[in-house]
């Protein structure tokens, strides 16, 4: 059987905040709070992966606007034509992975396609 407690375990205490410490009979041995049970240690280890993800995915997506607010503010019409269709597929893949809204992106492409046709 496994054990549900161990050093490697305490990091998904920290999930929620910072751990809640108490003091073991006037010693100086703290010890935390943590999951109980192998739903909860699983939910956690799933949590973390999940965060992990979608913080990569949101990472993904700003670095493709910031590149397209450069290539719009450098003023050079070719290059933004082609930067804007590697931020309209960024979109439409954020979407498809829930990072954000259809409505949200098409209001994106649509307020970045303005800029780029007001570009001479």
């Amino acid at each position: 059987m496994r054990r549900l407690t161990g050093g490697n375990l305490l990091r998904y205490n920290y999930l929620s905040g910072p751990p809640e410490v108490r003091w073991e009979n006037n010693s100086k041995k703290a010890f935390t709070r943590m999951a109980n049970h192998f739903s909860a240690l699983k939910r956690a280890r799933q949590t973390e992966r999940r965060t992990a993800r979608n913080r990569s995915n949101t990472s993904r997506l700003r670095s493709a606007l910031r590149e397209m607010r450069e290539a719009l503010a450098k003023g050079d019409k070719a290059a933004a034509e082609q930067v804007f269709r590697k931020t309209s597929s960024a979109l439409d893949k954020a979407i498809q992975k829930g990072v954000i809204h259809e409505n949200t992106a098409a209001r994106y492409k649509s307020r970045l396609n303005a800029r780029l046709v007001g570009l001479k």
